[in-house]
């Protein structure tokens, strides 16, 4: 008899916070660096740049730890053998900020003042076009650029000359090389979704986005059992004891029309009995995101739409049970894709961005997961449940998206023997899944939220969630 979705009484344990903080040790960084120059000399690249602002920041910080405040940053990496040492350039506030990084002293330090905010001091840097020659960059010299996004064929005839980082830099680079075909895109070489560096992470770095995600999944479960009418949506957000850890999107929460779009941060309004409602809390390596209405059951609802949960939610719980059931080490996008879309085609749902998503120090890295994808998953791999539906209807949505880890045994022996806090809640959290809501997880399956796949529709009644029935 095949499993089916259903609202139950449901106790969520208190799975706890962290007491140690993991961190990414030198070793770790001077490790990526080295794995990074090594593929772009593969590639052909002599000088590869690495550009970041304050909002696309994650692949400099997961080579050196240093992300930009308010300026612009820029490493150099010579792929030469017995290069010198990597380049960083920094604007004015950058500098009494690069001993952040656990790797500054294997840098060089330019201050480029162009980098820094208008109106500051631009009297003591040398010329861009200087810093960068005396990096590498000279007339022939091939030039690897990644900023935060690459293109196909499908968008531009030459993708690979296509970049995403500041003309100023871009004219530059071209001048200083005599052509301009010298300087292409090479963020894939961090980011592919199945090559890239940042797809599959090293224990300590999965170990710290279980920390993160401890945080974010708090934040909305506070938030899901706290919610009252008559608090503002500020106040609802209060409730998240948020603590300040860096953020990868705006904080998201609103009800009443304004939910209908999803991505609005909180105002003054007033949350009223009967509201759609959602919420999404998101820093460097974790996002949580829930909705539902504010309402204690079915007779609250909006007039029309009493079958919510039968019509919308217990369905696409359904389908995240598959998702999760489904999901592990060799699996292919392509499968995932179906798992979800044979289960939520129907146009009603209105399924469109990817069923899933790799995660890392930005909220989106890259998807394996889209119709066709023969990409396989592997160990190491961080990514997010994230399958939204946009109704456009009175219905409005319902929402899981909660972080997991992929590991295989090797991993998760690493894992569990050096951060044993981290792994012990990792396994309250599968036994939870499995024992309560049943969802039967592959064992290289590491849940890293604290309301892992806790869905309760009625949001005045937070203690009712779905679960799968036996089977």
């Amino acid at each position: 008899m095949p499993r089916k979705a259903t609202l139950k009484s449901v106790d969520l344990p208190d799975f706890g916070l962290p007491t140690v903080e993991p961190l990414i040790p030198a070793a770790v960084y001077r490790s990526r660096i080295i794995r990074l120059v090594e593929r772009a000399r593969d590639e052909g690249f002599d000088v590869l740049i690495v550009y970041a602002d304050r909002e696309h920041s994650a692949n400099l910080a997961y080579l050196t730890g240093y992300d930009p405040r308010f300026e612009e940053a820029l490493l150099v990496l010579d792929t030469a053998p017995n290069a010198q040492k990597p380049v960083l350039m920094v604007g004015n506030e950058g500098v009494g900020y690069i001993d952040i990084s656990p790797i500054v002293d294997d840098l060089e330090i330019a201050l480029y003042q162009s980098f820094s905010l208008l109106g500051q001091d631009r009297s003591l840097s040398q010329p861009l076009a200087d810093i960068l020659r005396a990096a590498g960059v000279e007339p022939g010299a091939r030039i690897g650029a990644a900023g935060w996004k690459y293109f196909s064929r499908r968008e531009f005839d030459h993708p690979e000359t296509r970049l995403d980082i500041p003309a100023y830099l871009v004219d530059t680079l071209r001048e200083l090389t005599g052509d301009v075909g010298s300087v292409q895109n090479a963020n894939a070489l961090l980011m592919d979704s199945s090559t890239g560096l940042r797809t599959v992470n090293e224990v300590e770095q999965l170990a710290r986005f279980e920390f993160a995600a401890c945080y974010t999944s708090q934040a909305v479960r506070n938030v899901i059992f706290g919610l009252e009418p008559g608090l503002t949506e500020f106040d609802a957000v209060g409730l998240m004891q948020i603590n300040g850890l860096p953020l990868s999107c705006h904080l998201m929460l609103s009800a009443g029309p304004r939910a209908f779009m999803g991505l609005p941060s909180p105002s003054l309004r007033r949350i009223e009995r009967g509201d759609p409602f959602t919420t999404a809390y998101g820093v460097w390596g974790a996002l949580n995101c829930r909705a539902g209405f504010v309402v204690e059951d079915a007779a609250e609802l909006p007039s029309g739409i009493a079958d919510y949960v039968d019509k919308l939610v217990a369905p696409y719980f359904e389908a995240i049970t598959a998702w999760y059931e489904h999901i592990g080490i060799g699996v292919t996008g392509g499968e995932l894709y179906h798992v979800i879309h044979d289960r939520l085609g129907d146009p009603f749902f209105g399924v469109g961005l990817n069923p899933g998503h790799l995660i890392h120090l930005d909220e989106w890295v890259n998807s394996p997961i889209y119709e066709g994808s023969t990409e396989t998953l592997h160990s190491g791999m961080a990514l997010q449940v994230d399958v939204i539906p946009a109704t456009h209807s009175p219905y409005f949505t319902t929402n899981i998206e909660d972080g997991i880890a992929l590991a295989n045994a090797a991993l998760r022996a690493d894992f569990a023997a050096r951060f044993p806090e981290a792994w012990g809640r990792i396994q309250a959290r599968r036994a939870f899944m499995e024992t309560v809501l049943g969802i039967r997880l592959k064992p290289e399956v590491l849940p890293f939220s604290n309301i892992p796949a806790y869905l309760p529709p009625y949001l005045l009644s937070p203690h009712r969630a779905m679960c799968m029935s036996a089977g």
